[in-house]
């Protein structure tokens, strides 16, 4: 009964510590250590090994202490504090399942990982298929393209969504997996696998430049063709107004002052001024009664009662000037005197 039970328990701990095996990806060219995760306790005559397939790798015991496999000898290391193995320049060859065994009486299976050696993926490529503009957003097409998959993605500022294409690959796939998404204001193409990733960007903005040069087109065009002319139109006016009234005031003046231009211009023509006795608001000058003869005074009759009274107008006469020689002003006098 008790070789029975012993029995049972042993098959159970088998299943249990097979279904823990896990898978493991490495870089190819580079190491791994692989772990049992539980405290093993040896007993007598019981003997801990690693084996890929059903090639052994490494023993170790009590008695025995480390024994390696000549086919192994420099490629791993064995720790016989945790019983872990350390697998050194993983090659394609090295893919596979790695066990860890405690065998004595019957042979039981602590861990076992399945490794999986990848290769570094190759740089995407990101190529934009077209563009436009949507009530105001820049909507991008983009394909990303890998290792023998591609996949089209529309994107805007924040968001992109696969339309096209296969992006292959999962968390826990050996397929590279491609993806596209927006981060920081750029479209990125995504390229990994477990164990690398590259990647190429582009900026949003870069990917949408029409739209804002044909905004500054547009708005050069319009101050080109629109608000230029105006402007030209519009100065024109303004000087064509000023010299307007201008000219409008100048001729105003000229009616409503003739007669001092006229002044204006015989009195530029030198001599003094002489105040004469005649009404008027302007008096005539020497030089005016010079050229035309001196009026003679005139007798007007004015009726005083029944007698008629003669008044006679004042005459200005000028006293010629016995020091000076015969000039203009002598001359007047003399006429003036005589009458």
């Amino acid at each position: 009964m008790g070789t029975y039970l012993h029995f049972t328990i042993s098959i159970l701990l088998t299943f249990i510590h097979q279904a823990e095996s896990s898978s493991v990806f490495v870089l190819k060219g580079q190491d791994v250590r692989l772990d049992v995760q539980e405290n093993v306790q040896l007993k007598e005559f019981e003997v801990f090994k690693w084996s890929f397939g059903t090639a052994n790798i490494v023993r170790y015991s009590d008695t025995l202490s480390v024994k390696v496999s000549s086919e192994y000898n420099n490629r791993v290391e064995f720790y016989k504090g945790n019983f872990s193995l350390l697998l050194k320049n993983l090659q394609e060859g090295d893919s596979g399942p790695y066990t860890a065994v405690v065998s004595g009486e019957k042979e039981n299976t602590i861990i076992a990982h399945q490794l999986i050696l990848q290769e570094r993926v190759e740089p995407p490529v990101l190529t934009v298929d077209s563009n436009s503009t949507i009530n105001g957003t820049c909507i991008v097409t983009v394909t990303c393209r890998g290792q023998n998959t591609s996949v089209t993605s529309s994107c805007n500022s924040s968001t992109c969504s696969q339309v096209g294409g296969e992006s292959r690959g999962a968390e826990t796939s050996t397929v590279p997996l491609l993806s596209v998404y927006v981060a920081g204001g750029s479209i990125i193409c995504n390229h990994s696998n477990q164990v690398s990733w590259a990647s190429e960007s582009k900026e949003i903005v870069e990917l949408c430049p029409m739209k804002s040069d044909q905004g500054e087109k547009a708005n050069y065009n319009y101050a080109l063709t629109v608000v230029a002319p105006v402007c030209v139109v519009g100065f024109l006016t303004l000087i064509g107004f000023v010299l307007w009234l201008t000219q409008n005031k100048r001729g105003k003046d000229d009616v409503m002052n003739p007669v001092s231009d006229r002044t204006s211009e015989n009195g530029q023509a030198g001599g003094e001024e002489q105040v004469s006795p005649g009404p008027g608001p302007t008096s005539p000058t020497i030089y005016s009664m010079v050229g035309h003869p001196q009026p003679q005074p005139v007798d007007h009759p004015t009726l005083v009662g029944d007698q008629p009274t003669h008044e006679d107008l004042p005459m200005t006469t000028m006293p010629p000037k016995t020091s000076m020689p015969e000039s203009i002003y002598a001359m007047v006098g003399k006429k003036t005197s005589k009458l």
